[in-house]
Order: C-alpha cells, then sequence, then structure tokens
C-alpha cells in the first residue's frame, strides 16, 4: 500500500527551521496541507509566511514538544484547522556535548525533554487520532545515526537518540500487533530517520534552551571541543536538508522503516553488531567512516 500526499494533513515539529522546514516545503509541493510547530515563535511564523505566500495552506502553532499539553493543543489544532491528521513528522531535536560526567542535570533534563519525550508526545497524542479515523496513516521519528552507534563526547545526544530508535522499532511492532485484525489492513504506519552529516541548526540548538534548563557555570573544554566539532562535521555534510526530506518523502510512500540517509554508515553500524555478537569491547565508531565524528 503506498502513501498518497496530496490533500492530506501533516503535522510537523521543529518546522522553523533545518529537516522540519525542509519536510514542509516538500509536503506543500506535494499538495499537502501544513500544520507546523516549532519552540522558535518568529522562526516558525517565518517558514510558515513563506509558504503562504508560495500558495501553501499551512498554519503555524508555537510548541515545546517537551510539555505534553503544549502537544495536546498541537494536535487539537490541527482538527480544528482540518479535521485529521495522516502524517505526523516527530522532529524536533537539540543536543549537547562533552565528557559524559561532566554533564549537567539540567543538560539532560533539556537533550531528554525534547529529543525523547517530545517524540512520546507525539506518539502518545497523535497514533489513537489515526488509528479511529481508519484512513492511511503514517509516523516518521527523527532519530540519528547516533542512535545507532555511540559516538564519544556525545554521551546524553547518543542516549537520547538510541531511545528514539528503541522507542519507533517498538511502535512499529505495536501498530502491527493493534491492526492485526482490520480487514482494511494496517492503515497506520511508521519510519525511523537516521541522518548524519547535514548543514542544519542542530549545531546552534543551544539557542533554544530554556532559561531554567540552562547551566551556570562555563562549559568545559570537552564541551567547548564537542561543539567546534559538531560545528565542523554539520558544516561538512554533503547531502542538504532537502535531499533528506526527499528521501524521507519517497520512503514514506514506499512506507519503509528505516530511513539510512547516508548508507556509508552501515559498515560502522555493522562494526558495532558484531562487537556485541563477539562480547568484545566497543570499537571506536570513528575509526571506520570519519563521518561519523559527530551526528544529527
Amino acid at each position: 500500500m503506498t502513501f498518497e500526499f496530496a490533500g492530506k494533513v501533516a503535522v510537523i515539529t521543529g518546522a522553523g527551521s533545518g529537516f522540519g522546514r525542509a519536510f514542509a516545503h516538500k509536503g506543500a509541493a506535494l499538495g499537502m496541507k501544513l500544520v507546523l510547530a516549532d519552540v522558535d515563535a518568529q522562526e516558525l511564523a517565518r517558514t510558515v509566511d513563506g509558504l503562504r505566500a508560495a500558495g501553501a495552506d499551512a498554519i503555524g502553532v508555537p510548541t515545546d514538544v517537551s510539555n505534553a499539553a503544549q502537544v495536546e493543543a498541537l494536535a487539537q489544532a490541527a482538527l480544528d484547522a482540518f479535521g485529521k491528521v495522516h502524517l505526523l513528522f516527530n522532529n524536533a531535536g537539540v543536543g549537547t556535548g562533552g565528557l559524559l560526567w561532566e554533564s549537567s542535570a539540567n543538560d539532560w533534563s533539556w537533550v531528554f525533554g525534547v529529543n525523547v519525550m517530545g517524540v512520546a508526545h507525539g506518539v502518545r497524542v497523535f497514533t489513537p487520532i489515526m488509528l479511529a479515523q481508519n484512513e492511511p496513516a503514517h509516523i516518521v521519528n527523527t532519530a540519528s545515526v547516533a542512535g545507532l552507534l555511540s559516538p564519544p563526547a556525545m554521551g546524553i545526544y547518543n542516549a537520547s537518540k538510541h531511545a528514539v530508535v528503541s522507542l519507533t522499532e517498538t511502535l512499529y511492532q505495536d501498530l502491527k500487533l493493534a491492526q492485526a485484525q482490520s480487514t482494511d489492513g494496517a492503515q497506520v504506519g511508521c519510519s525511523l530517520l537516521c541522518p548524519a552529516f547535514v548543514p542544519t541548526g542542530i549545531a546552534d540548538a543551544e539557542r533554544a534552551r530554556p532559561d531554567d534548563l540552562r547551566n551556570a557555570g562555563r562549559p568545559t573544554r570537552s564541551q567547548i571541543a564537542a561543539g567546534k566539532q559538531l560545528q565542523r562535521a554539520v558544516q561538512s555534510g554533503r547531502l542538504t536538508a532537502d535531499d533528506v526530506a526527499n528521501l524521507t518523502f519517497d520512503a514514506i510512500a514506499a512506507r519503509r522503516f528505516y530511513i539510512i540517509t547516508h548508507p556509508g554508515i552501515m559498515a560502522t553500524v555493522k562494526l558495532r553488531h558484531d562487537d556485541i555478537e563477539q562480547l568484545r569491547e566497543p570499537s571506536d565508531p570513528m575509526s571506520l567512516k570519519p563521518e561519523v565524528k559527530g551526528a544529527e
């Protein structure tokens, strides 16, 4: 069963920049109605205004995805505007780096609040809506190659993206179980997006950190070094956010679960799996492929 986009409703978090903005433009080009969310109201308005100027049917809903009530309000806004939701991108994400033990409680709360609970809230709120519609629908959760590997000095980000990978693989199984007796087949599907280096705003995510979760002290040497490395890695990406959007929509149309934007990374993923199977110490994921020296 292929997924048809024209006339359908897409909800996209993190739509003010990066992948989210690219997903929005791709959805608009395919004739979708758009409900866009971002914690940065100014960037969100810029995205919505640009899409409307080009003729798209789009609304913006400022949303902190770490807040359960705000995600519930986002869903209600989508239903109020368009009546249904057919495609959900749980895409909003942030990151911080440095040696694991130097990360603060605020670092953990911020990254897990957005990267993990943001996805969890989206799944919790929108899946029942999609199932009740009894129409083809799809959920895309943005993880990262950092959800398949464990590069050094990225511990919190790695852990959050590993959580998204497991959450989404479980979602696939749960949807299959819930729809096993459906006479219409599995109407609601899901995909796991695992990109590597792409020039987006992830390296500048600190600008969106809430004041109550900011660190009082100065960054450590390892945190400063990790930030500079991420900046270099992200800007070195050969694929663009638009390229990733095209790959992602092709995968949705085909109902494909795993979306790996940089297939060269799979040798490093296999190395990790081999380490586990052979009970070896973990290999350095940067030793095989230079492009895993950071991830988005």
